[in-house]
């Protein structure tokens, strides 16, 4: 076989999703109430998720099966494609061997719809008819519309401000699919009507588009919350693209020493990596794996590990996570699936115990490592995606540095085509770095909640 590009058949798609909580050795303390701070039960989740949800985010067994339904949706697009970087190595002239994972040849163009599917489905079997739910950059929204779609239900999309102005033709495919779709804040919740009365100019964050979801979701008994990243759930779902992986480089015969994933939230940087650490944690291997986020908004690598809301109106359980605050509001960078005050508690968990590393890139080195990518490969990416590309090569040319021929596996978690806004703007020179000034950062922690 081809290293160039490694294909699995139908019958190999993973039957199972990997829980990375079986084989964790501290797993992440349990949700709070945001009311009495007490631990979060199921009776506190069951007015805006599914009971198999809730079954399945505080799961402890190592192996969930995938419903025959959902396997049959994957088949779409599942198994994705693996690819041998080998162009891009000749650019930069290096040892190391690369090679990505492409989620983007999915029908709703990144790695969100491994997500969407399930979701949709245990909602459809719970007989809900409804689905609220958020998106930054779009491609989640995106991903659970077309979910609705698949399985009759009516979707409503709380879209980030900044990005439903950057990005509209995001918006286009959310109603292509039937769904109803709101810049965020907006005047439909109170959440939303409160954020424009103290800032009608906000550019919107995925905390505060949370907040209208939920809301939403809460209010009509019709109505469930999906969200697209974070929970365990979640995570638990995007597995699928790890395993994918494990198997397509055996075909290639090789092993990864480097995992590298685009971190928000944590859901492509976990369906990725999590698979690899089952072998870190269960075999003793030694693979470095690696979330890449934005300097512009430093969860991992300058947020503190603490109890934090996931929303601006403090209406979600509060998680045990990095975070920069609830009320951190985010330069309106382009990578906008990445701004995001919290990461996921897996994930955020792994990197407080060492078994993960996270590091920060700025806003022009993503974009020119976006075009190195897509001139040697021919693909362009997301913006997001296109921090993992960054850390990749950075990787690479250290190899070359050193002299090193190590392996270097990324996730190229979606396409770059209702991006393109985005690559004007980086063209024409329009786009600025962003480092996080301290003095934001630190007005924003003063009011992390406090937990005796």
């Amino acid at each position: 076989m081809s290293d160039l590009k490694i294909l699995l058949s139908e019958g190999e798609i993973p039957t199972q999703w990997y829980n990375i909580m079986a084989d964790m050795p501290n797993v992440p303390k349990p949700p709070l109430n945001p009311q009495t701070k007490e631990p979060v039960g199921p009776e506190d989740l069951t007015p805006i998720f599914p009971l198999e949800l809730i079954k399945q985010e505080v799961a402890q067994e190592r192996w969930v099966d995938i419903p025959e339904e959902v396997r049959e949706l994957y088949k779409l697009w599942r198994p994705s494609p693996l690819f041998r970087a080998r162009r891009l190595e000749k650019i930069l002239d290096t040892p190391a061997k690369i090679y990505y994972k492409y989620e983007g040849v999915s029908p709703a163009g990144s790695h969100k719809l491994n997500t969407a599917i399930p979701q949709a489905y245990y909602n459809k079997q719970a007989g809900i008819k409804r689905l609220a739910t958020e998106t930054g950059a779009g491609q989640w929204g995106s991903a659970l519309s077309m979910a609705c779609s698949f399985f009759g239900l009516e979707c409503t999309v709380y879209m980030v401000k900044v990005s439903y102005q950057q990005k509209p033709y995001r918006r286009s495919i959310m109603q292509v699919f039937g769904a109803e779709v709101f810049a965020s804040p907006s005047d439909k919740t109170n959440a939303g009507r409160q954020i424009l009365a103290a800032d009608p100019d906000s550019l919107g964050s995925l905390g505060i588009a949370i907040s209208e979801a939920v809301e939403d979701a809460a209010s009509r008994a019709d109505t469930n919350y999906a969200l697209g990243s974070v929970l365990n759930h979640v995570m638990l779902h995007q597995t699928v693209i790890g395993q994918e992986a494990k198997a397509q480089m055996e075909k290639a015969g090789d092993y990864p020493d480097i995992v590298i994933g685009c971190c928000g939230g944590g859901s492509n940087f976990a369906g990725l990596g999590f698979p690899f650490l089952h072998d870190n944690l269960s075999k003793g291997t030694k693979v470095r794996v690696m979330a890449v986020e934005p300097e512009a908004c430093p969860t991992l690598t300058r947020g503190k590990f603490t109890y934090d809301y996931g929303d601006v109106a403090g209406m979600t359980p509060l998680l045990p996570m990095y975070t920069l605050g609830k009320d951190f509001m985010p330069a309106g960078i382009h990578a906008g699936g990445l701004r995001y005050h919290g990461d996921s508690p897996l994930v955020s968990q792994l990197l407080l115990d060492g078994l993960i590393e996270a590091k920060a890139v700025n806003q022009l080195g993503i974009f020119e490592a976006a075009l190195a990518f897509a001139r040697a490969e021919g693909i362009v990416p997301a913006p997001e995606s296109a921090h993992a590309i960054r850390g990749a090569i950075d990787e690479a040319l250290a190899c070359k540095e050193n002299g090193e021929g190590k392996t270097i596996l990324f996730g190229l978690s979606g396409h770059g085509h209702f991006d393109l806004t985005a690559y004007d703007n980086y063209l024409s020179g329009k786009i600025l770095d962003y480092s996080l000034p301290q003095e934001v950062l630190d007005e924003a922690m003063a009011k992390l909640p406090v937990i005796d």
